[in-house]
């Protein structure tokens, strides 16, 4: 039989949607090419830099948790609305600028704005392909895609616009797509259901915001002062403390923003590890491999957009292939290969100098993303698969804010080899992220291969991929 198409109102909807997940995705990695430039005009060095990264990485991981339960209570329509809105006006902020401070503070504005489209985009693809599973399995995984298209492409997009209009322009560059996006919500989206829903963990929520910028805060530190400084010492340890007393509390609350019954199951806590890993790992490289490019080898922001552009292309296709590895074996195999071709991808950055070419740089250009590609699929599939089908749409919260976590705290442990941001320190700062990197995934990739028996049996289940797109629709509602 034929499969259904997707009818004019699903597809409407996924227009709308996927004007959102590019936008939220490609401005994680979009600002890394212009950091360089931001420095320089603004008068600010590496530290406060990677602000300019992590405001938006921190603030989109830590409100995401809570995101599901805004949609709950103010119903989808209105909280992707409301977050687009914000999104929009906070890109405008962070063009206008005038300091680092006023950028930081509206890039973490703009990380809000992320945390309610996410969720609320999820909602109105299964609102609008509802009783139709796989109109809805097509239409997420096209949303997906796109997302991790921009994601990976936001490297390159920022070349071309730093060099055409300046740093200004890789955040002027949303508002039409978010103006386009509320234009055609307007028409496309209709309003789910909403009611009290789940109660607020307020404290959770404030608990888990204060550690994490504590922890990432002080890791960022490292770079301009020593380990034993004061502040260094004291936000780390706010930081431990606040994230000790935020799984107490996550223990004992009736409706907590973070279940932790979740990690009973051994496949969620090594999915989301593997999560963790890989965006702590390519973060931290990018962040990294954009100031090698332009500070160390003089490309330009569009010679070094240009050079991201195999991670793009492959990251794209090896995420096509890892959907049929899934179907075919489970994520075992996805995971194992994956996390194995990364590490090898990260270890040919090591040999790396000031007087590389970029034949030199391209084995391991192919490789990150090859690997990365493929296992992305295969984290989302296993976890969902591990949770229960009532907590499959907190299952998928805890891992995305995971993954933007892993991407804030990578960007501040990687920045912090940098010293003095000159072109000995950064070199050696690449050779460290490719031996972290390529360790952290091979062990990543041993404990899947340790696991294998329980991930691979996954793929035999012919209900599992609608399976998994339901879950990971129901995170608005979870």
């Amino acid at each position: 039989m034929e499969p259904k198409r997707i009818d004019l109102p699903a597809s409407s909807v996924l227009l709308v949607t996927c004007f959102a997940s590019s936008v939220v995705q490609l401005d994680v990695t979009i600002v890394n090419v212009a950091l360089r430039r931001i420095g320089s005009q603004l008068g600010v060095g590496v530290n406060e830099l990677q602000w300019v990264v992590n405001a938006y990485t921190l603030a989109f991981a830590v409100l995401l948790l809570s995101a599901g339960a805004f949609g709950d209570r103010w119903g989808s329509r209105r909280t992707f609305i409301v977050g687009m809105q914000l999104f929009a006006l906070a890109s405008l902020a962070c063009g206008l600028a005038p300091t680092i401070d006023a950028l930081n503070l509206a890039r973490a504005v703009q990380g809000a704005g992320a945390a309610l489209l996410v969720p609320s985009s999820l909602a109105q693809l299964r609102h609008a392909a509802v009783g139709d599973a796989r109109t809805l399995a097509r239409s997420v995984t096209i949303w997906a895609a796109v997302g991790g298209a921009s994601f990976a492409a936001g490297p390159v997009i920022g070349g071309f616009l730093l060099a055409t209009w300046g740093w200004p322009s890789i955040f002027f560059v949303n508002i039409p797509a978010c103006m386009l996006g509320l234009a055609l919500a307007s028409r496309a989206l209709r309003e789910t259901p909403s009611g009290a829903g789940r109660s607020f963990d307020w404290l959770g929520q404030g608990l888990a915001a204060l550690g994490l910028v504590g922890l990432v805060g002080g890791s960022m530190e490292l770079h301009a002062r020593s380990a034993l400084h004061p502040l260094v010492v004291a936000a780390l340890a706010i930081g431990a403390v606040c994230l000790a007393a935020f799984l107490w509390v996550e223990s004992r609350t009736r409706d907590p923003v973070l279940p932790l019954n979740l990690f009973r199951d051994a496949r969620v806590s090594v999915s989301i590890g593997f999560g963790i890993t890989i965006n702590l790992t390519y973060c931290g490289a990018i962040f990294i491999l954009s100031l090698y490019l332009q500070s160390v080898l003089g490309y330009s922001p569009v010679q070094a957009g240009l050079a991201f552009i195999p991670l793009t292309a492959t990251f794209v296709v090896a995420n096509l292939v890892s959907g049929r590895l899934l179907a075919l074996a489970g994520p075992a195999l996805p995971l194992v290969a994956g996390g194995a071709v990364a590490a090898l991808g990260y270890a040919l950055l090591i040999p790396l100098d000031g007087e590389s070419t970029f034949l030199e740089m391209l084995p391991g250009f192919l490789l990150i993303p090859a690997g990365m590609g493929t296992t992305v699929p295969a984290i989302m599939s296993a976890t969902l698969a591990g949770a229960r089908t009532s907590a499959a749409g907190t299952a998928s919260a805890t891992l995305n804010a995971a993954r933007q976590v892993g991407g804030a705290l990578g960007v501040a442990l990687f920045g912090s080899l940098l010293g003095q941001g000159a072109g000995p320190d950064i070199v050696w700062a690449l050779h460290v992220t490719g031996w972290a990197s390529a360790a952290l995934l091979a062990c990543a990739a041993g404990v899947a291969a340790l696991l294998w028996p329980s991930l691979a049996h996954l793929g035999s289940n012919p209900e599992s991929a609608e399976t998994a797109v339901r879950s990971e629709t129901a995170l608005s509602q979870d």
